[in-house]
């Protein structure tokens, strides 16, 4: 939002200066961006008289003048073509900065003479593009500030130009009278009265409006307008013009310039229509697919069905709040004018805004939500002005549906104040500044004004008396601490879980990676993903166009950066989310760990290895333990694509995958550029079942004191089975008893089917006893080891190995 000085003035009185205007408007929360002070580059420049002009003796296109200046007189050799005896000009002296040229001047020789100088046009100091000879001057005094002139004889044209931060929730601040209020709410000055009067019609419109009964609940609720018939439509005066291009906008017309003038002046948006080229009444109405309309940005907009628009009975005449018409736009020819002002729902025309990808100053307004109560006001202030300024005769103003009734009221809680921001603030102050601000007061309620659609509930009024009394009061103070008693824990089960996965991982010596949620797509459907479904619309670069499947590609993408680098024994990890939709909730939380290279440096002892499956598998369950999942889990081999499908395996509980780990496949390396051995293990903690008992402490540690005892088994089964098998059967054997399974020794291969018979293998487990409540005896050793034996037996079809 940008405006002036000046026009910050006509609706604050105020003796504040600039900086303290500057410092409340950021306090305020209307941070300023940019302070552009067109004085600045002007201070240098004095004003002077040139007392003789004569021709150049060696160019005829040149003048010798004689200038009388501050520092006496002086020679300037000029080339406009008004350069005479006796005119008031801008002096530029040797040594200025001349902005509109970009040059520094100096004393120099213009074909032979001598020049202390320039007398500058209006182009060379940047007022306009006029340069078809020098600034002449009504009046002025030798030696006068050009910008002290200049304040006095054209009011805004050395104005300080601000440009201030909207957040979206402020659009009451899109008009300068809207700043002008919160400023004196500040007590930086009163708000001058905005007296609006009802301009009366003189006849009936000859152009009705209406609007299509679907939209009036959702679309547009209020739509007014009038015409003005006799207006003349040339340049707008300069303070006028001045303003609109002290905030960037090139003035037009007359028209167009008041039109965009109540944009910025009061956030009320208006169009104007040249009455001449409407055809019939204007109507409110959905578009037809197939319709389109030109736009005054010179564009043709294809319109989707639904999009509202205002038309005639020729079609499409604007896009209804956000850009009017090519073919009903005004022009220096325009004598008739209906001028429109209506209510537009937001969402509507946010909707429409984002699909036709338009931006306009309108649109900006209207999609965060402009004064419904003063769509009335706005157009009689607008007709007033163009009556001003284009003369003419306006009509009586033709409505069609209703304003909006915004009328809400909240509780005013003086004690919140102190609850919610910590600042003391008596209840006067309180109820003072929300009726500065406009808010309606009737006992402990309050009404928000209609051009506040931001404030919904108690706290937000909480926050204006906050944000006026100034948040830099602010203290810090200490959190109250609970009397009694440990604090109820802040963080999810889940994050608790998703900080221990991290805290675990790093002290078993990973790096932690944090990459993007964005991979290319080539990798996207390498690891599973890469549907349309997860595509990024408006991706950052080639590289990111889909969500991630998954967190390993992200790790081999930095393995193979760091190994281009030199680094080639890395084990990295990251927690973070993976993607398997682009709806929202299609997401899960994963941890995965990557080992590339070796498992340590080399050293004289020959320790060092290539990491395998098994260094994956242990810290694998080594997160999975320090989560809290159950040490007995089910293993498979329903493993995805990218790993090794024979040197892979899953841990699970049922239908549910805990963890997957083991080497990646080959082709998935060197897809990705990765070099050696590479294993790598995904958890899924969000599988990890929550202990059913809800407890703060952990569960009491259970140690016996009588000893404990091993015994060995060996079996002899098909080399098909799996070690798994024996384990657990022999596990649940008796489940009160035994502690621990492990497999100690396996015999395979052509000497095992040997002595055991073709196509078999021995497996040997130890099986620790512990009991609890007494010493075993040689019985109840037996009697276990017999149903070990049996289990496995049943369970893996081998037998007990003689």
């Amino acid at each position: 939002m940008k405006f002036t000085l000046s026009w910050l003035k006509d609706h604050l009185e105020t003796e504040a200066s600039l900086d303290d205007i500057l410092y409340a408007l950021t306090d305020l929360g209307l941070e300023v961006e940019e302070v552009f002070d067109p004085a600045s580059k002007l201070a240098p420049f004095t004003i002077a008289k040139v007392l003789h002009a004569e021709k150049h003796p060696d160019a005829d296109k040149l003048r010798v003048c004689k200038v009388l200046t501050d520092e006496g007189e002086k020679q300037i050799v000029c080339g406009a073509p008004n350069a005479r005896e006796g005119i008031t000009v801008v002096l530029c002296k040797p040594g200025d900065y001349v902005p509109g040229i970009d040059v520094t001047l100096g004393i120099g020789k213009i074909r032979g003479v001598e020049s202390h100088g320039m007398m500058a046009s209006e182009r060379e100091l940047e007022l306009s593009d006029e340069h078809n000879g020098i600034i002449e001057l009504p009046s002025g005094e030798v030696g006068q500030k050009f910008v002290d002139w200049l304040a006095e004889n054209r009011p805004g044209t050395v104005d300080p130009m601000i440009y201030i931060k909207i957040t979206p929730n402020r659009p009451d601040a899109l008009g300068v009278r809207g700043i002008a209020r919160d400023l004196a709410a500040r007590g930086l000055g009163v708000l001058k009265p905005l007296e609006v009067e009802a301009v009366p019609g003189g006849y009936a419109s000859p152009i009705t409006v209406s609007i299509a009964p679907e939209l009036k609940d959702k679309g547009c609720p209020y739509f007014a307008g009038r015409l003005i018939r006799g207006v003349t439509n040339g340049p707008s005066p300069d303070w006028l013009q001045a303003r609109l291009k002290a905030i960037g906008l090139r003035p037009i017309s007359t028209l167009v310039d008041i039109t965009n003038y109540f944009t910025y002046d009061l956030n009320r948006p208006l169009h104007v229509f040249d009455a001449a080229k409407v055809q019939g009444n204007l109507l409110v109405r959905p578009a037809v697919a197939g319709e389109s309309l030109l736009a005054l940005d010179g564009k043709t907009y294809a319109l989707q069905a639904g999009q509202m628009v205002i038309a005639d009975d020729a079609g499409p005449e604007s896009l209804a709040g956000i850009m009017g018409g090519e073919l009903s736009g005004c022009t220096p020819e325009t004598v008739d004018v209906f001028v429109e002002s209506a209510f537009w729902d937001p969402i509507t025309i946010a909707a429409t805004g984002r699909a036709l990808k338009i931006n306009s100053d309108a649109r900006y307004r209207f999609e965060r939500g402009v004064d419904p109560q003063f769509t009335l006001p706005g157009l009689e202030l607008a007709t007033q002005m163009i009556l001003d300024l284009c003369g003419g005769e306006a009509s009586a103003v033709v409505t069609d549906g209703a304003v909006p009734d915004t009328t809400r009221a909240y509780r005013l809680n003086p004690a919140r104040v102190i609850s919610l921001v910590g600042m003391d603030i008596p209840e006067a102050t309180q109820r003072a500044t929300l009726e500065a601000l406009g808010f309606t007061l009737a006992g402990d309620m309050a009404t928000p004004p209609s051009w506040r659609p931001d404030v919904l509930g108690e706290a937000d009024l909480v926050e204006e008396v906050a944000r006026i009394a100034s948040l830099t009061q602010l203290e810090g103070r200490p959190l109250a601490r609970p009397e009694t008693g440990v604090p109820a824990p802040i963080l999810t089960p889940m994050q608790m879980r998703e900080k221990t996965a991290r805290r675990t991982l790093a002290a078993l010596g990973y790096n932690e990676c944090v990459t993007y949620s964005f991979i290319d797509s080539r990798s996207a459907a390498m690891f599973g993903g890469g549907e349309d479904a997860t595509r990024i619309d408006n991706p950052i670069s080639s590289e990111m166009t889909h969500l991630r499947p998954d967190l390993l590609p992200g790790l081999l993408q930095a393995a193979a950066r760091n190994q281009a680098r030199g680094f080639a024994d890395l084990a990295l990890f990251e927690v973070g989310p993976a993607f398997h939709g682009g709806e929202p909730g299609e997401q899960h939380l994963q941890a995965a760990g990557l080992l590339v290279g070796a498992n340590a440096p080399r050293d004289a002892f020959g320790s060092r290895r290539p990491v395998d499956i098994y260094d994956a598998k242990a810290d694998a369950e080594a997160v999975l333990a320090a989560i809290g999942a159950p040490a007995k889990v089910q293993m498979n081999r329903k493993v995805p694509g990218w790993f090794h499908p024979g040197r892979t395996g899953v841990m699970a509980l049922g239908p549910k995958t805990l963890c997957v780990f083991g080497e990646v496949h080959p082709k998935v390396l060197a897809e990705m550029g990765v070099k050696g051995p590479a294993v790598a293990f995904t958890l899924l903690p969000e599988n990890v079942p929550f202990p059913k008992a809800k407890s703060a402490t952990r569960p009491a540690l259970g140690l016996s004191d009588l000893q404990a005892v091993e015994r060995d088994f060996a079996f002899v089964v098909d080399k098909t089975v799996e070690a798994l098998t024996l384990v657990n059967a022999a596990a649940g054997a008796d489940k009160a008893l035994i502690e621990t399974v492990r497999v100690f020794d396996q015999f395979t291969g052509e000497k095992a089917e040997a002595q055991m018979g073709a196509g078999k293998k021995s497996i040997a487990l130890t099986v620790r006893l512990q009991p609890r409540d007494k010493t075993l005896t040689e019985a109840d050793i037996a009697a276990v080891s017999a149903k070990v034996v049996e289990k496995v037996t049943k369970a893996s079809g081998g037998t007990l190995r003689s």
